[in-house]
């Protein structure tokens, strides 16, 4: 049975696995990031565990801006109580548990949480070929991003809450 819960510091390195295993070196989060992330928005980053072993996460700070910048990637500040907008800035499933609901339980997961804080909205950014699975969880697509991360072109996707 899939359990979704809080990040701790012990899962850091099965999440620098899951997070190399699932986005190019250019993209994928460094352990410093993680570092950063796992101390500084707890209350935002959550685990899918199966049986006990770590499959998926999903992370990112809340935001006033409605749209991610490059700047995310490298300092974030501590999320506050209310408002704002809730980032994802990594979803990332095991190669052997996708296809199985799992990013789709930690994007609800996620969403429940920023709604209990009333926060305005969910915003990220996607590949083009991710576009359709976003859209059917109900986010809307923005157009392409200003964002250069991993030199890639990305796409703003938006989910309002409130």
């Amino acid at each position: 049975m899939l359990t979704i819960r809080n990040v701790t510091r012990n899962d850091l390195p099965d999440l620098i696995i899951i997070e190399q295993l699932c986005f190019p070196i250019e993209e994928a989060a460094t352990e410093e990031a993680f570092k950063q992330r796992i101390h500084l928005i707890p209350d935002s980053f959550f685990v899918a565990e199966e049986c006990g072993v770590i499959v998926g996460l999903v992370n990112g700070p809340v935001i006033e801006k409605e749209f991610i910048t490059d700047d995310l990637f490298e300092e974030i500040k501590p999320n506050p109580e209310t408002g704002g907008h809730q980032t994802v800035l990594g979803v990332a499933v095991t190669p052997h548990f996708q296809t199985r609901g799992v990013a789709t339980a930690l994007l609800a997961h996620l969403e429940k949480e920023a709604i209990s804080k009333n926060r305005e909205s969910i915003t990220l950014t996607c590949k083009e070929d991710l576009i359709r699975f976003y859209e059917n969880l109900g986010y809307k697509n923005r157009g392409v991003s200003k964002s250069e991360h991993g030199g890639v072109q990305w796409y703003n996707m938006n989910k309002k809450l409130l």
